[in-house]
Parts: structure tokens; C-alpha cells; sequence
């Protein structure tokens, strides 16, 4: 097992845990709430048959990571991002995140820059902004509604990610034909391995303005979301996202769920390859 320590929160160690796999090109890919780096199985298998070197982390508090109790913020969580790929001295390489792993890959640019980025992908993305104010008033839920899930999950965090899991992959919809219940009951698993302090927090950085981060992303972008996702609402993401950064190559997704990665792994994968073959 492969772990780089980032970092220590009282007298221990705050330490990510990573796999490295394949050769070639570079991918990190940085994974959504709540899961961690095994989530991305269909898109390892297809990268590493395409010939890419696949490296997946799990993020503090997720997964086989330390689980802290500090740190549940963007700028934290790009610093986490960018000693790995200093550690691992990677250049040319594309970094692809979900969810609320796109977050890192926006702070990670305007921090430190693209020097060792060649390529990025947004899937399922939090960006540009999921808070609704009068200034966004298309955002995908109040302040309220971000310390009311964050309140949820610390009360009976068992409880909650059963509801979650039914939105994440559109249940009513897809179990049974595109994913199977073991697989359901897989991604509770994964979760119930996240730390009570780092999963309560995770709520409280949906809501975090990347307005200011978007124009550091320079280097060619991807973005694919579903248009069924009632996670992050593709009107309040995606598809404002692709009004800030029209550059970047844009893929909807017809009636995939928020965890698209499983449901249409398929479709995410022919955008993904044909995204870093171009």
C-alpha cells in the first residue's frame, strides 16, 4: 500500500493513500462524496487498456486515508493534490475529477498552475458556484440547505447516505438495469469508511465560490454531466460552468444520474478517451 504523508494534525500524521498504475501518460483521477479512489473502477480499466498510468488517492478523511478532523476545505485539498503530484514528480499529466473532486482540480490550477497539467476533465462538476444568493439566484440551494445536509449527516450519517445513494444513481430509475444492488450496497461500504468529522464536513465546501479560480484552467477541459443528475442540477452546473469557460469540449450525458461514472461508465468513457486521444 502506497501512501505520501502531507502534512499532521496534532501528533499525527495526516497521510493519503494512492495506488500507481500502468505506463504513459499521467492520470490522477480525484473522486466524489463519499467515496474514494476505488470508485473510478470502469474508467481504471479503460485508461490502463488504452495505455495510460492510472493513479487514484483517496482524499483526507476518505477512504484508507487518515481520517482527520481539519483540513475539509479547498485550498487544504488542492495543497493534498499538488504534494502527490510533486511526490510522484509528474509531468504531461491530465487530472480528472468528479464531483466534488472537480473542486480540487479549479483550486489546484489558480494555486499552483498548469505547469505539470496537460489536460483536465470535470465530471458531475461543482463549478462555477452551487450557492444561491441574490447573486446566483440559479444555484443549487441555500446556505441553509448546505448546514442542513452537513447537520444530517453528523445525526445519523447511516441514515442519511441511503437517501443519497437513491438520488446519486437515480434508483427508482436505474436498479436492477444499469446498476445492481451489490453495487449499491458497495458504494454505502465505501463511504462508511469515511471519518464522522471529514464526512459531516464535506457538506460545508459544496457551497464554495470557484468563480475566481475558472480563469487559472488554461489548459484544454472537459466537462461531461447528466442531464437527469439531482445531486448537482446540470442548469446550476454544467451548464453555467460551460458559459465561463466556452472553450472547453462539453458533453451531456441524456438521463445519467450524478454517479454516471457506474450507470453510464460506457458514455463517460468514449468522452473521457476520446477527450485525451484528440
Amino acid at each position: 500500500m502506497a501512501y505520501i504523508t502531507v502534512g499532521t494534525e496534532n501528533s499525527a500524521d495526516v497521510d493519503i493513500f494512492y495506488t500507481d498504475q500502468g505506463s504513459g501518460q499521467p492520470v490522477v483521477l480525484i473522486h466524489g462524496f463519499p467515496l474514494n479512489g476505488e470508485s473510478w473502477g470502469k474508467q481504471q480499466a479503460a485508461l490502463l487498456d488504452a495505455g495510460y498510468r492510472v493513479i487514484a488517492y483517496d482524499r483526507r478523511g476518505f477512504g484508507a486515508s487518515t481520517k482527520t478532523a481539519s483540513g475539509s476545505d479547498y485550498d487544504t485539498f488542492a495543497a493534498d493534490l499538488h504534494a502527490l503530484v510533486e511526490e510522484l514528480e509528474l509531468t504531461d499529466a491530465v487530472l480528472v475529477g468528479f464531483s466534488m473532486g472537480t473542486g480540487e482540480i479549479a483550486r489546484y490550477l489558480s494555486r499552483y498552475g498548469a505547469d505539470r497539467i496537460a489536460k483536465v476533465a470535470f465530471l458531475g462538476s461543482l463549478e462555477p458556484w452551487l450557492l444561491k444568493t441574490d447573486e446566483n439566484p440559479d444555484g443549487a440551494g441555500d446556505q441553509a440547505f448546505f448546514d442542513g445536509t452537513a447537520a444530517a449527516v453528523a445525526e445519523d450519517r447511516y441514515a442519511f447516505l441511503t437517501g443519497f445513494f437513491q438520488d446519486f444513481y437515480n434508483l427508482d430509475d436505474y436498479l436492477g438495469n444499469r446498476i445492481s444492488q451489490e453495487a449499491v450496497d458497495a458504494s454505502v461500504a465505501v463511504a462508511n469508511q469515511a471519518g464522522n468529522a471529514a464526512i459531516a464536513a464535506a457538506p460545508l465546501t459544496w457551497p464554495t465560490d470557484f468563480r475566481a479560480d475558472i480563469p487559472a484552467v488554461t489548459v484544454p477541459a472537459l466537462i461531461v454531466h447528466g442531464t437527469a443528475d439531482n445531486i448537482l442540477p446540470i442548469d446550476a452546473t454544467a451548464r453555467k460552468f460551460r458559459e465561463l469557460l466556452p472553450e472547453a469540449t462539453y458533453v451531456e450525458i441524456e438521463g445519467a444520474p450524478h454517479g454516471l461514472l457506474w450507470t453510464h461508465g460506457a458514455e463517460v468513457n468514449d468522452a473521457l478517451l476520446g477527450f485525451l486521444q484528440d
